[in-house]
This record gives structure tokens, sequence and C-alpha cells, in this order.
């Protein structure tokens, strides 16, 4: 590799790192899967240390044949800190006790629907009734009063 090329990325020559980009990302992709042993994160480590790269690349040597060790380095880095946040995060999920089990609430949504049906039911045959009859059968079989707390709730007439 030319040294102007390193100059040109340590200047923060966009072009001359998308170059690298374009020669190193399939050898870190390879890296990663290799370490990591799945793809599934292979292209997030890719991003990452090419994220990383582009924020170090003052840090980059001004000498030196490929800028391929210098990557993997750094793709070895970002492995290192995704096991590492990944133990973390399983740890913390750890110590947080356990919810409570929800109830299961469709023995009671069955049973409002099949109360409900009968409310609906029982409705229409009150309206059935004459209107005496229909407040009787509301104040003695629902309220549960008896006969005479029923005529006396009965008699009072806010028409």
């Amino acid at each position: 590799m030319s040294a102007t090329l390193r100059a040109r990325i340590r200047a923060g020559d966009a072009a001359a790192f998308g170059q690298v980009f374009d020669e190193h990302a399939a050898a870190v992709y390879r890296h990663a899967v290799r370490a990591d042993g799945h793809t599934s994160g292979a292209e997030d480590v890719v991003s990452l240390t090419f994220l990383e790269a582009w924020r170090l690349r003052a840090t980059l040597r001004p000498d030196g044949d490929s800028l391929l060790p210098w990557l993997l380095g750094i793709a070895t880095n970002v492995l290192r800190n995704r096991r590492r946040a990944t133990r973390r995060r399983r740890a913390a999920l750890l110590r947080i006790p356990p919810a409570a089990a929800a109830p299961d609430v469709a023995e009671e949504v069955v049973g409002r629907m099949h109360d409900a049906r009968q409310l609906a039911a029982a409705a229409a045959a009150l309206r059935r009734l004459r209107r005496a009859e229909r407040e009787v059968f509301v104040l003695c079989v629902w309220s549960q009063l008896d006969y005479t707390s029923a005529a006396e709730a009965n008699r009072f007439d806010y028409r």
C-alpha cells in the first residue's frame, strides 16, 4: 500500500477510505464469521469496524504494507466488545425478578359474554311485562328486596 493512500486516509479523504473498504470489507466479514461462529452479526461487525477505523484514522501509522492487520485488530476489539455487552445484558436480565404470571382472563371474558347474552334475553322478556310487574320483578329478584321493601321502594314516583 502506498504511503500516499495512508496519508490520504489519515487526512480524512473519504474516497481513499472507500477504496480501503472495497478492498477489505469481505476479509473483515470472513474474520467476523470465523471468530464469532455465525453470520448473524458479521455485517454489523463490518460496519462497526469501519466506523471505528474512520474514527481512529489519525492513529494509522504512516508506513506499512497493508491495512488489513489494522482493520482485523479493530474488528477483534469490536467482537470482544459485543461479547462483553452480551454477557452484561444477560447478567442484567438475570437480576430482574421474574414477572408475576398474568391471570388468564379467558374464563372471565366468556362469563361476561354469557352474562351479557342472558341480560339481553332477560331485558327482552321484561319488556313484554307491564311496567308494574317489571318493577316488582327487578326489585324482588334482581335487587333481592322482600315484598314489603319493594312496595316501599315502589311508592316513590318521580314522574
